[in-house]
């Protein structure tokens, strides 16, 4: 993954443009309106398109389609594009029922959701959508409902067009009312989807049972990490409604179980923040918390303290002059600054001190200070406690500044 990630960063091996795709909500939409069609006029359609919340129109493949005893089902194919998402190529399947209530004469449509196999529930409070809702978020609901709506809208003015009633809808809108009517179950499924919730933060965000039908744009970009930009926000939620009193946010596996371990923490007071310090922090000024630990590899955190939010490999790079002039500040000498700054790896600066203890723990304390100096300023005007902890790729830790 990461060797893909970075080829596609810099262009290496592709001719064209990243291709953008979409989302599990954008999918889902595609097949409840594909499922509305069969229920309308009773054949699959090969294809649907669909408006997305930003106004764009997008078609969908239809993978399959079909009558059920009491609704209609379609399946729609994800492609997200050359997005490294869990969920790429998944089947995403609607069931569509009517139900008891009838045409409304003002009325919008109503749709009651449901999770079928492969969709989990929320179980915690803090997310978007009350505890025990199956975990469809609020805007493919609305995405699906909207093109329901326009589905039916479509065909009353085509029963009209048959009835040579061009003047009123009204007895199309009864017709279609007694044989469908406007409100809907709708039964939103992932094949395969236990398995690939177990790839995710879901388990850890409180869904069980499943994966997310996530999307506010309908679209994925490529290599953007919206999914797990997503994830971080509501990480920050669920830990927000259950009061937690400390949290930490980690920039891989092992800095989170050491940080785990030394503040004694459940998996659900960490956040995997990955690479994205500053979308993480940015999204704590309005959404505070009461105590924050930032535990990483001591590359990485090198780079929040040069002021990097974006700590991947292909998007920011340790200034090793930086680091040699911060060195020459806690008692380096000008051999070991010259060795510094023609550093190629942090790793391979901290072998070079060995035997340098004391100028080494300084350099590591003021990169730890610096690093939290920059969480703070991405944090303003919110102020609370803020530690930062080092650790090195072993899981030893390097430098503890303590949350204050």
């Amino acid at each position: 993954m990461q060797d893909k990630w970075q080829d596609a960063l810099q262009g290496r091996g592709r001719a064209s443009p990243l291709r953008r795709g979409f989302t599990t909500g954008s999918c889902a939409t595609a097949a409840a309106k594909a499922a509305l069609l069969v229920l309308l006029y009773g054949r699959a359609p090969g294809k649907v398109a669909i408006s997305l919340p930003r106004g764009e129109v997008s078609t969908f493949s239809v993978f399959r389609a079909g009558l059920l005893r009491r609704g209609a089902y379609a399946v729609v194919r994800k492609d997200a594009g050359d997005d490294p998402d869990v969920t790429h190529r998944a089947l995403v399947m609607v069931a569509l029922e009517p139900r008891e209530g009838g045409a409304e004469e003002d009325g919008g449509i109503s749709v009651l959701f449901r999770a079928g196999r492969g969709v989990g529930i929320v179980t915690l409070a803090g997310l978007p959508l009350p505890v025990g809702e199956p975990a469809i978020n609020p805007v493919p609901r609305r995405m699906i409902a909207e093109e329901l709506e326009a589905a039916l809208k479509e065909a009353v003015r085509e029963e009209g067009n048959k009835r040579g009633d061009k003047g009123s809808d009204k007895a199309s809108e009864r017709k279609i009312g007694k044989t469908i009517g406007r409100n809907f179950v709708a039964t939103i499924g992932v094949a395969d989807g236990v398995r690939l919730a177990e790839q995710t933060w879901n388990a850890r965000l409180g869904i069980v049972g499943g994966l997310s039908i996530l999307g506010t744009t309908g679209i994925v970009e490529p290599y953007s990490c919206s999914a797990w930009i997503h994830a971080i926000h509501r990480g920050i939620d669920v830990a927000r409604a259950a009061r937690t009193p400390v949290l930490a946010a980690a920039t891989g596996r092992t800095s989170e179980g050491v940080v785990r371990a030394l503040l004694g923490l459940e998996e659900r007071s960490v956040i995997d923040m990955g690479d994205f310090a500053a979308g993480m922090l940015k999204y704590m000024r309005k959404h505070p918390v009461p105590c924050l630990t930032i535990a990483g590899g001591v590359g990485k955190m090198v780079k929040l303290s040069q002021g990097n939010g974006d700590l991947h490999s292909g998007r920011s790079q340790v200034d090793f002059a930086d680091l040699g002039n911060l060195a020459r500040n806690c008692d380096a000498d000008e051999d070991m600054v010259r060795k510094i700054t023609g550093g190629v790896s942090v790793g391979g600066v901290l072998s070079s001190l060995e035997g340098e203890e004391a100028v080494r723990e300084k350099l590591l304390c003021a990169v730890a200070e610096r690093a939290r100096n920059v969480a703070r300023k991405l944090l303003l005007p919110q102020r609370f406690p803020l530690g930062i902890v080092l650790v090195d790729r072993q899981g030893k830790i390097l430098t503890h500044l303590e949350a204050e």
